[in-house]
């Protein structure tokens, strides 16, 4: 393996001798987009990517981004490269299109919640060929990625955590968690999700059962809301149950399935059951068949799919 070439540690500016680090990032939608301006807030040179939404990639050339055409071009302009990707597929896609032009010692960051499997397998592709691999998932949601107050967990070598972490902290602040080897991040991702996703499920049935036997929606918030029982994610999942703000917690049904059905792999790779995670799934499936599969049926709406299916009227 080539080693890691001298980079700036403290921040985008550093002293006379060290190279400054170039970003590049794959996928400027709802996350991507706050975590790329916030680099460039940062000081750090970004290079861009458009998909099919625009709107992003031109406020980000505003900016101060710079736009390549290819991935190619992108990883011939980055020595870091992000990823914000749907899942596996996706990421795998992505990578296989960046490494014949990427600089030698240059690191895939891998943000998206994907498969610890096939991110084993990439970090070792990447290896072979002289490139570094970290797992850098999220926590958090779009208006946090806004405001750069992201946290992220990090499956990386020492050695390349090091590198990374001034980086990571431009758009997670402290909130950056060094948790192992590559892997390590979207393992603990993945856990991170069943508990709220779990929680998603729970709340859902809990509502539709509520109504069944005369409690309203109201009435049970009263009681939750302040409680024990109340959490960050309680709120912003009542934002859309109680308020009907249908963008309270902008991620969607299909990734929430898809992180749960990770959770299940990982889990049946260590030969475990997982009855309550797969019980989220199920929670998380009827509604994707029922016709949440949407890009904008979000994690919230679950309480409306759940109701339907329990006879219950909703709206």
């Amino acid at each position: 393996m080539r080693t890691l070439p001298c980079r700036v540690t403290q921040g985008a500016k550093g002293g006379s001798g060290m190279t400054q680090e170039n970003i590049g990032f794959v996928g400027v939608g709802l996350m991507g987009h706050g975590m790329a301006k916030s680099l460039l807030a940062a000081g750090y040179p970004v290079t861009v990517i458009a998909h099919r939404n625009r709107t992003p990639v031109e406020d980000l050339l505003s900016h101060g981004a710079t736009e390549a055409e290819s991935l190619a071009d992108l990883a011939a302009a980055s020595s870091i490269v992000h990823i914000c990707a749907p899942g596996s597929p996706e990421v795998e896609a992505v990578v296989d299109g960046l490494m014949p032009t990427l600089k030698p010692g240059a690191v895939v960051v891998d943000c998206s919640t994907s498969d610890p499997n096939s991110t084993a397998m990439l970090a070792a592709k990447l290896a072979e060929a002289g490139f570094h691999m970290a797992d850098a998932p999220l926590g958090g949601t779009p208006v946090q990625a806004e405001a750069g107050k992201l946290s992220t967990m990090v499956g990386a070598s020492d050695e390349v955590f090091q590198r990374l972490k001034p980086v990571l902290e431009a758009w997670a602040g402290t909130a950056v968690v060094h948790l192992g080897p590559n892997g390590a991040g979207h393992k603990m991702k993945l856990l991170n999700n069943f508990l709220s996703l779990g929680y998603g499920a729970m709340y859902a049935e809990a509502l539709a059962l509520a109504q069944k036997v005369g409690i309203s929606i109201e009435q049970f918030d009263s009681v939750i809301r302040g409680s024990r029982m109340d959490c960050g994610f309680y709120q912003t999942f009542m934002g859309y149950a109680l308020e009907g703000n249908r963008e309270a917690h902008k991620f969607t049904l299909t990734n929430a399935l898809k992180d749960l059905r990770y959770l299940e792999a990982m889990a049946d790779g260590v030969n475990m059951a997982n009855p309550v995670g797969n019980a989220a799934k199920n929670s998380f499936a009827m509604a994707h068949a029922m016709g949440g599969d949407g890009p904008e049926d979000y994690v919230p709406h679950l309480v409306d799919f759940v109701a339907r299916r329990s006879g219950v009227k909703t709206g």
